[in-house]
């Protein structure tokens, strides 16, 4: 592929939706083991714009799908390979026409996905991977209950539950009550009810995606030996918290079970590059069903 010298991006200049800034910027160089990605969607979330202002101007986004367009010192992917992945947060992100990534951070993207679908996946199901699997130990036959279940993470963290072969309670709104069991919650209880708490068969394992009162009382939930992970705040007691990290190998799981119908992806909205900031106000809207997803290179191939 030819690589232009400059490229179109999105730059963070001063926190807030407000501070974005859609410019023309010179393309990243690679550097030893790093691919230069042609992005074709970039997925965003809400909390990722109040950068500390020594990072600033800062590209943000960090979940990309696109196609490898130039390599240095690699011989894991090829010119023209579709792929995916999790960025590392300590660097500038992927709402750009090209990004540099380290090699290892990339995973052949699903194939029965898009690229806008693709970018979906894995900042939220890389979150559920590692706190249901990693953290949280789960095993099948064991009880979890997921805390948001119908959320960004917490979609994720319900089917793959179900596919481990565990038994899946799921606190959800009313309103979303439907949707959590299609995702495969076993049980669907109302979150917003500090008294199902009292109420509530003990469980092995909670994964708390939304934090609050619910997070202050779940240990009195818990079985002898049960396990309480948070990616929303640390918890009592001896509970875990974590941040995600960026995994090919778990990306490449991941993919797998797309593929096969076991885990399904939901997009909210997307937009193009130039209007990322109407994608952050999104973002931060209520009532959203899915995930945002900003489309850089637009594909007459996909959906």
């Amino acid at each position: 592929m030819t690589v232009p010298r400059t490229m179109k991006a999105i730059r963070l200049h001063a926190p807030g939706v407000d501070g974005l800034r859609h410019e023309t910027i010179e393309t990243p160089p690679l550097r030893a083991g790093e691919v230069l990605v042609e992005v074709h969607a970039a997925a965003i979330t809400r909390d990722e714009l109040e950068w500390p202002l020594d990072r600033l101007p800062a590209v943000p986004s960090y979940e990309l799908s696109g196609v490898v367009a130039a390599r240095n010192g690699v011989t894991e992917v090829s010119v023209g390979d579709e792929v995916y992945a999790l960025t590392p947060f300590d660097r500038d992100g992927v709402a750009a026409e090209y990004a540099a990534v380290a090699a290892p951070l990339l995973a052949p993207k699903p194939a029965s996905l898009s690229h806008v679908e693709s970018a979906a996946v894995p900042l939220p199901a890389l979150s559920a991977w590692q706190g249901l699997f990693v953290h949280g130990r789960l095993a099948a036959g064991e009880r979890v209950l997921v805390h948001g279940a119908v959320g960004g993470v917490g979609q994720f963290a319900t089917q793959l539950g179900r596919w481990r072969g565990s038994h899946v309670i799921a606190t959800a709104s009313p309103d979303a009550f439907q949707a959590a069991h299609a995702l495969g919650a076993h049980e669907v209880v109302d979150g917003r009810r500090g008294r199902f708490i009292d109420e509530q068969e003990a469980v092995d394992l909670i994964f708390d995606t939304v934090g609050g009162e619910f997070l202050t009382r779940a240990p009195a939930l818990l079985t002898r030996g049960g396990r309480l992970v948070s990616i929303a705040a640390e918890p009592p007691g001896e509970g875990s918290y974590f941040v995600v990290e960026p995994n090919r190998v778990q990306l490449i799981e991941l993919a797998k079970l797309v593929d096969s119908g076991q885990l399904r992806v939901a997009i909210d909205s997307t937009f193009p590059l130039a209007e990322a900031a109407a994608a952050f106000q999104r973002s931060l809207a209520s009532g959203k069903h899915g995930k945002v997803v900003i489309e850089v290179v637009w594909d007459s191939s996909e959906p």
